[in-house]
């Protein structure tokens, strides 16, 4: 069996007194696309942060690529796209990835690489403030690429893509994927949840299915996906929110590497 490249241990998170995480467990086979679904709350993005290590935690553990979340080492190793913007406005597209690739040390033809890779090619000595929202999505992409990552964290980052960009990114997931990348991707589009080789589909914090695209239809009795995820949501009872005993200090959401 592949080695994961992602495993998630007992992991809570509370916040305000309630747990947006609560005891989960899970793993992330490394070379797959694995698709993080569930409604908006459910804990998706706070996962995501968990895993590239800058969410604080409450219990639990987050191993990454044989080493605990955050760690130092990680850094190039680990791309991250947020559902916001992670390029500076007032530089040009070139400009970003060679301040990020600098960043990691990554090679001089690497830029070009990743330009080529997300169809920014024609616009990269254009300021970011004067992409469109589209073509901004797909710069932050081209900057967690930049350092050829061994583990893609990706935030719903085909939102605000018209089809075909959106149908051109999942064939370049596909391909990094094939190439030995591991990728973790949001997601709310079910004709994309089809694309993943996994899926993982949260509710309020708690893991109620971990399987293939086909096992889940199976499971819920039905062929089509959209009806598959709403029947396992509704099908799952809500818990009421356990307040988590206060820990010493000061208890910030997120820390930062």
């Amino acid at each position: 069996m592949p080695e994961p490249a992602v495993e998630v241990r007992g992991l809570t998170v509370v916040r305000g007194g309630r747990p947006v995480l609560a005891g989960l467990d899970c793993t992330v086979t490394a070379g797959t696309v694995t698709g993080l679904l569930g409604p908006s709350g459910s804990g998706k993005t706070t996962l995501m942060r968990c895993v590239v290590g800058v969410q604080r935690i409450s219990a639990g553990a987050v191993i990454v690529l044989g080493q605990p979340a955050g760690t130092a080492s990680l850094r190039a190793r680990v791309g991250y796209v947020t559902q916001a913007p992670s390029v500076y406005a007032d530089l040009s597209v070139r400009d970003n990835l060679r301040y990020l690739s600098a960043l990691v040390g990554a090679a001089r033809n690497r830029i070009d690489q990743v330009l080529e890779q997300v169809g920014l090619t024609a616009h990269a000595g254009t300021l970011v403030r004067n992409l469109s929202g589209g073509e901004c999505s797909r710069a932050s992409l081209a900057g967690a690429l930049v350092g050829d990552p061994t583990l893609l964290v990706l935030d719903e980052p085909t939102v605000g893509l018209d089809p075909v960009l959106r149908r051109d990114l999942w064939a370049l997931f596909t391909d990094l994927a094939e190439q030995g990348t591991t990728l973790l991707v949001s997601s709310h589009v079910m004709d994309e949840a089809r694309r993943c080789h996994r899926l993982l589909l949260l509710r309020e914090g708690r893991l109620i299915a971990d399987d293939t695209p086909d096992a889940i239809r199976v499971r819920a009795g039905t062929d089509d996906l959209d009806e598959a995820f709403l029947r396992l949501i509704e099908a799952t009872p809500t818990e009421p929110a356990v307040a988590a005993p206060a820990s010493p200090g000061p208890d910030p959401e997120v820390t930062r590497r």
